[in-house]
């Protein structure tokens, strides 16, 4: 510990001790032993943000009160969970963590429905939970998928109450779950109280937001800033019409962006976290964090004071509720990705985990281009994390998809970068010739052209087309994507995230068009309420394209989630997936569709390989082309089974047999 830190610890120790005054000597001890410990990174989190402010000791002062108080209230069953953490930090990192994500009432109506699904959670082998938006947001239905919070101490009354949030919290912690909450931090609704305060032209609260008199500050930060919906909410600043005043609103013009450079804000954040935690949450998803820290002549993005307050934050939860991890949503670039769990003076002491997106985005890139190279590349040269972090990984999410490949890494491999962003958006909107997609483009930027995607899993792998077609040779394709993308992200590290649905194969749910509060926003195709029909039919043999029978479905809640579960079995052989040795007795799929040509001119092409001799003792007697099959024809054999098999690749004039896989 630095000697400045030394000393602002012990001129607040005693202030500490004030506040357990009414617990247990030795649970005062395991506060103060945590307080010391972690003491160096909330104060160096601090400094940069807060250090030159005459109030900072005051506010520092303030917060170790809270802290202290927050522990104190934590409840018995909590503190030992606390404790056997400290014992096993690395807990979430296990190989065993599996995650799934889905909004509380698309998956079964309330919180009292989705404790009746655990069941179903169980058995899919999920332990780390994502429940998105709990907190009570806006009324007006307009309020972000959720992400516009108007009251972080309350849970949207549509699904229930603080006190069954607890009861589900503890369900689950019986079972070996831990629930992940959704904690917005770089804005709150324009109806949360500070915003209304705010709109009084209360000094206090105008102080907790971004507020200008007129356009001069705004008008020289617009020349800088991107636009994150440029077309249904274009710049970043937002007329206040009860005083005449200009509020910074990075997103929607009802979610105002939090002043961060106030301390106040911090405090109050810090406690609405701690508190959360009390209920029983045991991982927060850190929201919209890239944007909290505003500086003028930047983006406003990934500013260095960003890491100090994360650091701060996680600082905060290791001293008062051990048991708590981080995530950072932190949807950057990848140079910029690894530093939200900590790079430098803040390794390994900011965010536990992070959303690995360009791993998400270099999938579907490598999917649509029959090409790996630029994937390889690309993670290839990824920063490594800190050891005691981990990266959530998933194929997808409920947010739309943004095509974050840099110029520098598709020059690496001979591609032009803005042309592979345009290809993948004309490829997964279903506008390239061929394309298997169903997707749809989301907020397309005029000035940039850049085009974010919509769409369901099955949609951008094939299987909603496969449905509407029936054909036969897709369906096999698609689902191999569907496993493709799995198996990459259970196998990558870390925790795979599985979004609702996708184990069953949903498709997207156009029902947002007839609702006037939603149809601008085609992301909610994505979000398909629960098909419990479907998953009873799980546990069946037959097909998964056979007609539902409602009389098969098991007994179930009145919501429809089944009470019990067996171990799933697989709906259909996959023999002929790795039936190499008798290609005339396999099923052959069909040809599949041929790559696209890569950008920059040179199509990759695969011909047909060069005259074998007539007699070849691995083979035997040379046949003629197109005697061994689909496979035979393209002059590729199977290898290794399902998932992959040996192309020989030629570009200009030179050749070579690669591994690609069968998807």
């Amino acid at each position: 510990m630095s000697p400045e830190a030394r000393a602002a610890f012990e001129s607040l120790a005693g202030v500490a001790r004030e506040g357990l005054a009414g617990l247990p000597k030795s649970d005062a001890e395991v506060f103060m032993l945590r307080l010391e410990r972690y003491w160096q990174d909330l104060f160096d989190g601090l400094k940069p943000p807060y250090g030159a402010r005459d109030d900072s000791d005051a506010s520092l002062e303030r917060l170790v009160r809270l802290l202290a108080a927050r522990y104190a209230e934590r409840p018995e069953d909590l503190k030992a969970l606390d404790l056997e953490r400290n014992l096993t930090p690395d807990w979430f990192q296990s190989e065993r963590r599996v995650g799934y994500v889905f909004y509380a009432d698309r998956f079964a109506g309330d919180l009292a429905g989705v404790a009746d699904g655990l069941d179903y959670l169980e058995e899919l082998g999920a332990n780390y939970v994502h429940v998105m938006p709990l907190l009570r947001s806006r009324p007006a239905g307009l309020d972000d998928g959720g992400y516009a919070v108007s009251d972080y101490r309350k849970v949207q009354a549509s699904l229930g109450t603080m006190e069954d949030l607890r009861e589900l919290c503890a369900r689950m912690r019986g079972r070996g779950m831990s629930l992940c909450l959704d904690l917005v931090l770089n804005h709150c609704a324009r109806e949360h109280e500070w915003a209304e305060g705010a709109r009084r032209g209360i000094p206090e609260y105008e102080e907790m937001f971004h507020v200008f008199g007129d356009r001069t500050l705004p008008d020289e930060y617009e020349k800088t800033l991107p636009e994150v919906f440029p077309e249904t909410a274009p710049g970043n600043f937002t007329l206040i019409e009860e005083t005449g005043k200009w509020v910074w609103t990075t997103f929607n013009d009802y979610q105002w962006d939090l002043n961060w450079s106030n301390p106040r804000v911090f405090l109050e954040m810090a406690d609405v976290l701690l508190s959360l935690a009390n209920v029983g949450v045991e991982v927060f998803r850190l929201d919209a964090v890239a944007f909290m820290w505003k500086e003028l002549g930047t983006s406003c993005q990934n500013r260095p004071e960003v890491h100090d307050l994360l650091q701060a934050l996680r600082a905060c939860s290791r001293i008062s509720c051990a048991a708590v991890v981080h995530k950072a949503e932190a949807i950057v670039g990848p140079d910029e990705l690894v530093t939200y769990l900590g790079t430098s003076a803040h390794h390994g002491k900011e965010s536990d985990l992070a959303y690995h997106n360009a791993l998400m985005v270099h999938l579907w890139s490598s999917l649509a281009s029959r090409d790996a190279r630029l994937m390889a590349h690309a993670l290839g040269r990824f920063p490594r994390k800190p050891a005691n972090a981990a990266w959530a990984t998933y194929a997808r999410g409920h947010d739309d998809i943004g095509w974050a490949i840099t110029d520098e890494d598709a020059s690496a491999v001979g591609l032009d970068a803005g042309a592979h962003r345009s290809f993948l958006s004309d490829f997964y909107s279903g506008g390239f010739p061929g394309s298997h997609a169903r997707g749809a483009v989301f907020e397309q930027n005029p000035a940039t052209g850049d085009r974010r995607i919509s769409g369901t899993l099955a949609g951008l792998a094939g299987l909603e087309l496969a449905q509407e077609t029936g054909d036969e040779a897709l369906m096999e394709m698609s689902v191999r994507r569907v496993l493709l993308c799995h198996a990459l992200i259970f196998g990558y590290g870390g925790i795979p995230l599985i979004y609702m649905g996708d184990e069953l194969g949903l498709a997207a749910d156009h029902s947002y068009l007839e609702d006037p509060n939603r149809r601008d926003d085609n992301r909610w195709m994505h979000r398909p309420r629960m098909d419990w029909r479907k998953a009873a039919r799980r546990h069946s043999r037959a097909r998964w394209s056979t007609p539902c029978s409602p009389a098969s479905a098991p007994s179930s809640t009145p919501g429809g989630v089944p009470r019990t579960c067996t171990p799933r079995r697989r709906s259909r052989s996959w023999t002929s997936f790795t039936r190499a040795s008798s290609p005339s007795s396999a099923r052959t799929p069909g040809p599949a569709p041929r790559p696209p040509q890569l950008h920059g001119g040179d199509p990759l092409r695969e011909p047909r390989p060069p005259p074998r001799p007539r007699h070849d003792v691995a083979r035997g007697p040379h046949k003629r082309p197109g005697s061994e099959g689909a496979e035979g024809r393209r002059g590729a054999r199977p290898v290794r089974g399902a998932l992959a098999r040996e192309r020989l690749v030629t570009r200009g004039t030179r050749s070579r047999r690669v591994l690609v896989c069968n998807a």
